[in-house]
């Protein structure tokens, strides 16, 4: 069997930057260890595959330990595959996941994901969170995290932008907690963006990610409550804006726009392609 397989390097204007994803179209969906092992063969953060079946697009991602329920930058890549090489021409992606229906777009920015957002929430922290950190509450010499949530990842806010790039986490004491990961963040330095963020997932095998989409559905959410009461919170400068620009600072790094509508999430970015090849299994 030979199956069509796309990479794509995904929240990035050009190659070698942004967040990299295995895209394969399917006539019908295979086994799950088999789709589970091209994700581990192609050893990116996320594998999407998907199969067009009665008007529909079913869409599944796969890392290379394990199906998720979400995945921002494979979405992405996704809509990117089928656009540019597929000879998609709607004005929406509807695909169908696990986290429900989740409509792309293509427009002047590059294509724009529809997703639930979620609003992380204040929690009294796990010492092994605090640990892989590099602190120890029990002394007085650590700075502490100006706030400490959880969503469906627990997310920490640092004090600054220069925290959140000089963070060396110790993976090991991660791996035991029970949320998918953990993302650091902070108000950016630059004016023209407003938060950064990194992202680590060692319980998926991806320490850190390079940019992560399905993050920006938590961050964008607190930074757009926290900027539009920033006349009370003197440390945040930005203004309020209806579209929040996000900057990921990982190695490759990245930009999300993100503009939150109620309970959904308006996810931004541009993609381009790296490769495209052909998997004989």
């Amino acid at each position: 069997m030979k199956l069509k397989i796309y990479q794509i390097d995904a929240f990035a204007s050009k190659v070698f930057e942004g967040n990299p994803a295995a895209v394969c179209p399917l006539t019908q969906w295979l086994d799950d260890d088999v789709l589970q092992k091209i994700a581990e063969e192609n050893n990116l953060s996320e594998t999407a595959f998907f199969v067009i079946s009665e008007g529909s697009i079913r869409l599944r991602w796969f890392t290379p330990m394990e199906e998720v329920d979400l995945c921002g930058h494979a979405t992405l890549a996704a809509a990117f595959v089928l656009y540019e090489y597929l000879d998609y021409t709607k004005p929406e992606v509807n695909f169908v996941t696990k986290s429900g229906e989740l409509i792309v777009s293509k427009n002047e920015q590059g294509f724009s994901m529809d997703f639930p957002a979620s609003m992380p929430s204040i929690i009294e922290p796990p010492q092994a969170l605090l640990a892989g950190l590099g602190l120890n509450i029990n002394t007085t010499d650590d700075v502490l995290p100006a706030k400490i949530m959880a969503a469906f990842d627990y997310v920490v806010v640092l004090n600054n932008e220069a925290e959140v790039r000089a963070l060396k986490p110790d993976f090991s004491k991660w791996l035991a907690l029970d949320l998918r990961g953990v993302v650091v963040t902070a108000v950016a330095d630059d004016n023209a963006v407003d938060f950064v963020s990194r992202s680590f997932f060692p319980k998926l095998r991806v320490n850190e990610d390079p940019v992560t989409g399905s993050a920006h559905c938590e961050l964008a959410p607190y930074w757009h409550k926290a900027f539009a009461g920033s006349r009370s919170i003197t440390s945040i400068t930005h203004s309020v804006s209806e579209v929040l620009t996000g900057l990921q600072v990982s190695k490759r790094s990245g930009t999300v726009l993100c503009e939150v509508k109620g309970d959904r999430v308006i996810l931004t970015g541009q993609a381009v392609s790296y490769m495209t090849g052909e998997i004989t299994i």
